[in-house]
């Protein structure tokens, strides 16, 4: 068969099915809108009309950074991408300065002091621990416990360790920890407190099977739970890690999931969405860049609503005491003009 032919036979094949792509992705966006109705996602005011016992799902672009409230009590899951990451070649915009800013906004005391809790990395890709460097070296971030697993490079592809420096970011935050003299943990507990919210990990170790598999295979899961109401925040894991299979049923039904790997290609499996059953879906990223598998699994198979922080400007969902969970946006507007 000659070069020519062969193109146009292949033209053939790829044309039809990105159009099939295309009009897909329009069909999920389309019911994925109006299934959001369900939902009615209002203005933040942080005016505390709704409690005090909040996941905030701060606005980083495709990456992810967790606060964690409760009782006036805060913690940090993931720190969103810095400036400096070692796969980027050009310039590029990094989330450090956003999520300090956003931190001391809603999170300091009468002094302009910030108190957390506690601060968790749920692995070493960039997109989540990229900008912990500047937190831990902030000195108005006050940090009680660090808890980060040990970083194993035989999990990661030979790629991760020497073009994405996985190791290089590990080290920087050990070593700011230290500076600080802020407590390491690196034996994962399974469980945490922070105010009204038990804390469920799952992930803690770094097991024999998931070697070769990629960072993603360490990621560390987190079940919150407050009364009949809980989140489940999904990290990196995906059903290509085998973390889907592996964790699915013991995290069980959750009323809100936090969408694993920023709604990528292998992430939220029709599997994983059966195991958890949840009402809502957030995902940190803007919805254009969602996977069209996804979304169909989002909107076809669980038909649930799913939001992407990017779209809505950050996030916050409120666990009210009268057992609601409640959806507001614009929250780093409104945190800068409250």
């Amino acid at each position: 068969m000659n070069k020519n032919k062969a193109k146009k036979i292949a033209t053939w094949i790829i044309v039809p099915l990105m159009a099939a792509i295309f009009i897909l992705d329009i069909i999920t966006v389309a019911i994925g809108n109006r299934y959001a109705k369900r939902f009615d996602i209002k203005e933040e005011t942080f005016g505390g009309e709704y409690g005090d016992d909040r996941i905030h799902f701060l606005n980083t672009a495709n990456s992810d950074c967790i606060l964690l409230e409760s009782n006036g009590k805060f913690a940090l899951i993931d720190s969103g991408e810095g400036e400096n990451n070692p796969r980027r070649k050009s310039q590029y915009r990094g989330y450090s300065q956003r999520v300090i800013s956003y931190l001391k906004d809603v999170a300091a005391d009468e002094s302009g002091k910030v108190n957390l809790e506690f601060i968790i990395a749920t692995h070493y890709h960039y997109d989540h621990s990229g900008s912990f460097d500047k937190i831990i070296n902030d000195e108005d971030i006050i940090i009680n416990k660090a808890y980060f697993k040990e970083y194993d490079p035989d999990i990661d592809y030979d790629y991760e360790v020497n073009e994405w420096g996985l190791l290089e970011i590990y080290n920087t935050i050990i070593k700011d920890l230290a500076e600080r003299n802020i407590e390491l943990i690196q034996d994962i507990p399974e469980n945490l407190t922070l105010g009204d919210f038990d804390i469920e990990l799952f992930n803690t170790v770094n097991y024999e099977e998931s070697k070769g598999k990629g960072e993603n295979a360490a990621s560390i899961g987190a079940k919150v739970v407050k009364g009949d109401k809980s989140a489940f925040l999904a990290a990196d894991i995906t059903s290509k890690t085998g973390l889907e299979k592996k964790l699915g049923e013991s995290v069980g039904h959750v009323d809100l999931l936090k969408a694993a790997h920023h709604g990528y290609f292998g992430s939220s499996s029709m599997y994983f969405l059966d195991c958890l059953t949840p009402d809502v879906a957030i995902i940190p990223n803007e919805q254009g860049k969602v996977y069209p598998n996804v979304k169909w699994n989002f909107t076809m198979h669980a038909k649930i609503p799913f939001y992407a922080t990017f779209d809505y400007n950050g996030i916050i969902a409120s666990f009210t005491d009268d057992g609601e969970i409640i959806l507001t946006n614009n929250i780093h507007e409104r945190a800068e003009n409250k």
